[in-house]
């Protein structure tokens, strides 16, 4: 392993989550996203991701294969793909089949992120998969049963993914704990840890990913993406200022009650009692939030502690164009 991970050798990516803003709409929303990775894949980035989620107030994100059918078609090289499918909600032949789909349209650029958390409540749960319960063992037989879905089609095979079967869509796993780490260890396939909010286990994830990593046909060693939120700006004070609105977005999570992205406020973090601002800082561990100077430091840290090969960004800034602000910020630093 190298001693010293610098930026220039690490990927950039983001995950968006299609946040709604306040006073906005869906379709708002939507057009946000491709304007977004339309700047990214302009300014280098490797992959744009979106995420499964339902039922939650402000995030529009539900129908994901969907929408990296709608980035894809909008770009035209950056790699689009899940951050996750939360492959209890689904069947694997459906994800082949959408997948598949989607690999056939833009080939070679399509990413199939999978997670294992339902990326909702119980009652949504529900109305996704009715009454069935996901165990370990459900999620580890519905990867292998993705792969083959995704591999070429072997004689006698009687369930064909049309589309799907030979179009070997990258996949990778998920998680904010060590099942995910494992699993992709000993599968051989690359692993994104969901340091974006759930930032406690990182380390000892991604270590354990490495030290039991296989060899296989697909990666030959192991890969690591880490979720890094970032807010950048111009300087420390705009950018913390900034930050207020995933201040409020957090905050919103901890107390279940989910609202569309809010505007920034002066001093929020001041006014909150110590033990909310504490959960906050706790859920945004692996933040960096800052001016130039702050942002590639705290990039740096993160490359020196967790030997990186690739960060993901999740940025959500209430001003769109300020966003796209922040994604130049964060990629001079990678190259600085």
């Amino acid at each position: 392993m190298e001693l010293m991970k610098t930026l220039n050798n690490i990927a950039l990516s983001m995950l968006d989550l299609v946040a709604v803003r306040e006073g906005g709409s869906v379709a708002d929303a939507l057009a946000i996203s491709l304007r977004t990775a339309q700047h990214a894949e302009a300014l280098g980035f490797k992959r744009y991701w979106l995420a499964e989620h339902h039922n939650m107030p402000g995030i529009a994100s539900s129908a994901t294969a969907v929408l990296v059918g709608y980035i894809a078609g909008g770009t035209q090289s950056i790699r689009v793909g899940s951050g996750g499918v939360m492959l209890p909600n689904h069947a694997p032949l459906v994800v082949a089949e959408a997948f598949g789909t989607l690999a056939e349209i833009y080939p070679n650029r399509i990413d199939l992120g999978l997670g294992r958390a339902p990326g909702t409540d119980g009652l949504t749960m529900r109305a996704l998969r009715r009454d069935r319960v996901e165990t370990e063992e459900d999620f580890s037989r519905d990867v292998a049963e993705l792969q083959r879905l995704l591999a070429p089609a072997q004689p006698g095979q009687r369930l064909v993914a049309m589309p799907g079967a030979g179009t070997e869509v990258p996949i990778w796993l998920l998680g904010s704990s060590l099942f995910s780490a494992q699993l992709a260890a000993e599968r051989g396939l690359p692993y994104a840890f969901a340091s974006h909010f759930a930032p406690r286990m990182l380390l000892q994830a991604i270590g354990l990913y490495r030290h039991l990593f296989q060899p296989s046909a697909t990666l030959k060693k192991p890969y690591v993406v880490i979720g890094v939120p970032l807010i950048a700006a111009p300087s420390d004070e705009e950018a913390d200022f900034l930050a207020s609105s995933t201040y409020q977005r957090v905050l919103g999570i901890l107390r279940g009650d989910r609202r569309a992205l809010p505007p920034p406020v002066q001093g929020f973090m001041a006014g909150l009692h110590p033990q909310e601002g504490a959960a906050i800082q706790d859920f945004l561990a692996a933040a960096v939030i800052g001016g130039p100077d702050r942002v590639r430091a705290g990039l740096q840290a993160l490359a020196q502690a967790t030997q990186a090969d690739e960060f993901m960004l999740v940025s959500d800034v209430f001003d769109p164009a300020l966003r796209l602000r922040s994604l130049d910020i964060a990629a001079a630093a990678m190259r600085s």
